[in-house]
């Protein structure tokens, strides 16, 4: 007993130190009435939260570890991922440790932080076939933005509520630095573009086997954007995608996921159903334009 009673005194302890080391890299995001979040100092001078919660598209209040106030400006945004990017000058907050999300593993210890320091604590339920991480813990009002961390204080994720109102649920750190280097590498955040809508779709048994695949369901496109890169590509109304490079497209969120900042101007392979026959496009994906 008195074995098992040191064990769980000093797992307590480590969870404690953990939330501290964690929470000097943790800011306070006003960026909506009523209810803020929380960001995290990935890098020196950005802070990432999450884009749900940023209501405006210039300034932002946010407020430190230390409780100073400081002005921060949106420097970019993937509202596909639920991210956005805050530029500040922030001297003397601690700079957050990323580790790997990819070594993320189901029923991992992870704590959720939110400003103040506030915490919250349980495992990884599952790692989603849509890039998410999935939580069984509390993410409390305002945890939104704010780290997963690891027993070590490690940042392996960023807590959202906006992506889901069923499922707790984080995004892995590998994707938002990804977002990261877009914006530091281009200056801002580009948002990935084919220039199609389309609709979910069950794929016939006979076409399943015939064609070895493992996925009930695809995509079939009901709109081709003049001049996109779809339409580049040769895509037309009545094509089932099938997938997206490496990426197997099951429905229209996929697709979404798969187009990310970072492959902006990359050549990929699209593998289509039209006619029932399977047909190789190469897309080029492009930045969707501004609005006017």
């Amino acid at each position: 007993m008195e074995d098992r009673m040191n064990g769980l005194q000093s797992l307590s302890n480590d969870l404690a130190a953990a939330v501290e080391r964690a929470g000097r890299a943790v800011f306070a995001v006003n960026g909506r009435a009523r209810l803020g979040s929380t960001g995290v100092h990935w890098r020196p001078g950005l802070v990432v939260t999450a884009d749900h919660t940023v209501h405006v598209e210039e300034e932002v209040t946010i407020t430190g570890p230390d409780g100073r106030a400081l002005t921060a400006r949106v420097a970019g945004r993937d509202p596909t991922i639920d991210v956005a990017v805050l530029k500040v000058d922030a001297p003397g907050v601690a700079v957050a440790e990323i580790a790997d999300s990819d070594a993320v593993r189901v029923g991992h210890i992870v704590l959720a932080l939110g400003a103040g320091p506030r915490a919250s604590w349980g495992v990884v339920s599952s790692v989603g076939d849509k890039q998410m991480l999935h939580l069984d813990l509390t993410l409390y009002p305002g945890f939104s933005g704010g780290p997963l961390v690891d027993a070590q204080g490690r940042v392996v994720g960023i807590n959202t509520s906006g992506a889901s109102r069923h499922w707790r649920l984080a995004i892995p750190a590998a994707a938002v630095s990804r977002v990261v280097d877009e914006l530091q590498r281009r200056g801002r955040i580009p948002r990935a573009y084919l220039g199609v809508s389309t609709q979910p779709v069950r794929l016939p048994e006979p076409v399943r086997q015939r064609l070895n695949l493992d996925q009930q369901t695809a995509v079939i496109v009901v709109e081709v954007q003049a001049e996109s890169p779809a339409a580049a590509a040769g895509l037309t109304i009545g094509d089932v995608i099938v997938s997206l490079g490496a990426t197997r497209i099951a429905d229209p969120t996929d697709l979404k996921s798969a187009l990310r900042p970072d492959r902006v101007g990359e050549r990929i392979t699209a593998l289509v159903l039209r006619g029932g026959e399977p047909k190789d496009l190469q897309v080029t994906v492009g930045e969707r334009p501004k609005r006017t």
